[in-house]
């Protein structure tokens, strides 16, 4: 009997291992236990210390901020390039992005009556100046942008516009978009109206006497303006930019609510502005691209990044200091590994962002840009990943549920399968490539975001570390599926 039941076992075990083999091999799963193994070793490995918070104090430390067009845009290049170099990237490409130059100057704000006292102000990326001697009027306020759209011209001409729309705090930044609106159009629809300069109140969740910065123009949607592409410089790429139709700046949080006090005393409000600023010459910056050779397929593509170039008000650690680390770490990661994945892995730090995606756009027209199967990008501060979003094919999303798996022990939850991947790779939809969003945690990322308190003291290290094991084991998975990740039909 007993050796009955051990012939017995001894089938069911060989049945049973025979299962677990097919089950493998389904075309269900298309990751297999070697594959996952893998990735979750390098998901350990960046757990336990990926490196990041050295990149990002290398980068905040030696170079600074990093306006696009300054002296230490191209410190930044070459300190990129030195980086990937010395993280063990097999080689390192400098792609030409050419762009004009905004140059900030002074800016001041103070009222004039009906009680004397200055403004914390910043200029908007892109304004205008004002008159060397500055501009004296009075403020007229308003809610919202509907609100200034639907004004009489009469309200407005020869007056500062106010505008304002507190931004609400959400993770996952939602409240961005509706508030961004008067910073991106305020100005072109105030100038319409007659409007000498517009004020704003920052676009940002603080409470600080910081103001935030950020473009004052929509580029996208010069060439529907017919004002504002009288005034405009076409690009060598064949787009446009051009300044303000009047001088903008964004007044602190603290400052905006102060203009609303203001505005409720029985006196008129009378506001002096002094904005210095211009348009310089074409620069040429570049985007620095650190590339992993894959051992079967080396001319497809994954790639990831964040860009490299900030404002200059910080120091541009959370936006983007900590994308480019991230990045970087998860790819010397892979460098590193005992097996490299089947396609090539680019880390990109792409070039001047902040005022115009310029390097994306440019990362967007190479001519491998249909090559690449998969792409992320990390723009949203240094905060904790908490949801993994893709865009693929329904037929990958098998694929798709199996790096959840992985990413699952890191407190990431499973999200849609309509991502659109951030600015600077947002341009590589066009050429049907599969997107993914690994979403940060953006909760105090407002606070922060464009001002003098972007810097490195606000980074939590163990959070970078977090981020870096999501990015290598997701981008390690993605290099090494077969086939290959397709975006959904169109």
């Amino acid at each position: 009997m007993r050796t009955v039941v051990l012939a017995v076992s001894v089938f069911v075990s060989a049945v049973f291992a025979g299962q677990l083999a097919a089950a493998d091999a389904a075309p269900s799963e298309p990751f297999s236990a070697e594959q996952i193994a893998a990735a979750t070793i390098l998901r350990d490995q960046a757990s336990a210390g990926s490196g990041a918070y050295a990149i990002v104090e290398s980068l905040t430390t030696e170079v600074g901020q990093r306006m696009a067009g300054s002296p230490a845009d191209a410190r930044a290049v070459a300190w990129a390039e030195a980086k990937f170099r010395a993280l063990g990237f097999d080689r390192v490409i400098l792609q030409p992005v050419r762009f004009p130059v905004w140059v900030r100057g002074a800016e001041s704000a103070e009222v004039v009556s009906p009680a004397p006292q200055s403004f914390a102000i910043t200029a908007l990326g892109w304004s205008s100046a004002t008159p060397a001697d500055g501009v004296t009027a009075e403020v007229v306020g308003f809610p919202d942008l509907e609100a200034l759209r639907a004004a009489d011209a009469g309200q407005v001409r020869g007056r500062i516009v106010y505008l304002t729309h507190a931004m609400q705090r959400r993770r996952d930044g939602g409240g961005y978009s509706k508030a961004v609106e008067i910073r991106s159009a305020g100005a072109e629809i105030a100038g319409s109206k007659g409007a000498l300069a517009v004020l704003i109140r920052s676009v940002g969740t603080d409470s600080h006497r910081l103001p935030h910065t950020g473009g004052g123009i929509s580029f996208s949607q010069i060439s529907n303006q017919p004002a504002a592409l009288k005034r405009a410089i076409e690009v060598s790429d064949g787009s446009y930019v051009a300044l303000t139709a009047v001088p903008a700046a964004a007044l602190s949080v603290p400052d905006a609510d102060q203009v609303e006090r203001l505005l409720k005393l029985a006196q008129p409000l009378v506001v002096r502005l002094k904005i210095e600023a211009r348009i310089g010459a074409e620069y040429t910056s570049h985007n620095v691209i650190g590339e992993i050779t894959g051992r079967e397929l080396p001319d497809e593509y994954v790639v990831i990044g964040g860009h490299l170039d900030s404002w200059d008000l910080g120091t541009g650690a959370i936006d983007d200091g900590a994308g480019v680390a991230i990045t970087m770490a998860a790819g010397a990661l892979i460098a590193k590994a005992p097996q490299r994945p089947r396609r090539s892995v680019r880390v990109v730090a792409f070039a001047n962002e902040e005022q115009g995606i310029f390097g994306g756009r440019a990362y967007a027209g190479r001519a491998d840009a249909a090559r690449h199967v998969a792409a992320a990008e990390s723009d949203f501060g240094a905060g904790r990943i908490y949801r993994f979003d893709s865009r693929v094919d329904p037929a990958h999303l098998p694929a798709v549920r199996q790096i959840m798996q992985v990413l699952f022990p890191l407190g990431i939850e499973a999200g849609g399968n309509e991502a659109r991947g951030g600015p600077d790779v947002g341009g590589l939809l066009k050429s049907g490539v599969p997107m993914f969003e690994l979403r940060q945690d953006g909760s105090d990322y407002f606070d922060l975001h464009h001002t003098a308190d972007d810097t490195l003291d606000k980074i939590d290290p163990l959070a970078l570390d977090q981020n870096v094991a999501a990015y290598v084991a997701f981008t390690w998975l993605a290099a090494d599926v077969l086939p290959a990740l397709k975006a959904p039909a169109p």
